[in-house]
């Protein structure tokens, strides 16, 4: 996975140097303020400049370059800046770089975490700052060495595409309470949770919360249930509510012809009801203290 961005970022070091907008220089990474020399975070630093280099516009000044500027320059305390921004400020001057990225590394073993910053070498401030887990600890969604140098750098392409699986047609889909444009069943949001509320007029609301995970594509299978009575009382196949066209029911179906039937039913049944009673035989007559019927 590592290798075919290691082999872009040689590529585009190698082809884009002479048209690169910026020029982004990696100090050695550290631990407990000294350089971390191991072969872990050698292994790191390659990837993380693969993936400075792979940025569009971008020339990237490498870890070892940055070491022997410094010994050049007999400035042996730029080697432990500890994040201070006019420290590494002078070392993108020394290397004649325009962004300087740093780091510390922490954990034990195999688990560790980078604690990456990016500075501004002509105004000598910080301007972003991430981690990096690498090991156990790492989490495939957050892109790894790639995802973290998008974010110092340009966090707004630090971004997942939520693909719509719809089962209807003109559904509308709103995201964290904002409607969104599709384009193909697809859309592309920044990384993290969002709300998703998928509606139409003649179906029940889809609603869910979905993790968008760093450049990777996300299928969302959307089941709508369709209302049990909108399928008659609508005519066409309306796009949204405001293009909703209610129809007139039936004649068998209007109020007041449901009404006069009522009525009507009503009296016929008196009708009914009163003939059968008088139709009915008399009672035998039964004498009661001798009298007379």
């Amino acid at each position: 996975m590592l290798r075919p961005l290691a082999i872009a970022g040689v590529l585009a070091a190698a082809t884009g140097v002479a048209h690169a907008d910026r020029i982004v220089a990696i100090a050695p990474l550290t631990t407990l303020d000294t350089e971390d020399t191991s072969a872990a975070t050698k292994k790191l630093t390659t990837q993380i400049e693969a993936a400075v280099a792979a940025m569009p516009g971008t020339k990237v000044v490498p870890a070892a370059q940055v070491s022997d500027a410094i010994k050049k320059a007999k400035k042996p305390q730029l080697k432990s800046c500890e994040g201070d921004a006019a420290c590494l400020a002078e070392i993108g001057r020394l290397v004649g770089a325009e962004i300087v990225i740093s780091g510390q590394v922490g954990g034990l073993g195999e688990s560790k975490i980078i604690y990456l910053g990016a500075t501004d070498a002509t105004a000598g401030r910080e301007l972003r700052s991430t981690t990096l887990a690498v090991g156990a600890k790492s989490g495939a969604d957050a892109g790894g060495p790639q995802g973290a140098v998008v974010r110092l750098l340009e966090p707004d392409k630090y971004r997942g595409v939520l693909h719509f699986n719809l089962d209807v047609s003109g559904a509308t889909v709103y995201v964290d309470g904002s409607k969104v444009a599709l384009a193909r069943n697809e859309v592309a949001l920044p990384v993290g949770t969002h709300a998703v509320r998928v509606t139409h007029p003649e179906y029940r609301d889809f609603v869910r919360f979905i993790d968008v995970p760093y450049g990777q594509k996300t299928d969302v299978a959307v089941g709508m249930t369709q209302y049990p009575i909108v399928q008659r009382d609508i005519q066409g196949n309306p796009i949204n509510r405001d293009k909703i066209v209610y129809v007139d029911p039936p004649l068998w179906r209007r109020w007041y012809v449901v009404g006069i039937g009522a009525v009507g039913l009503a009296i016929l049944s008196g009708i009914v009801v009163g003939t059968l009673a008088s139709d009915a035989p008399d009672a035998p007559c039964r004498k009661v203290g001798g009298g007379s019927c």
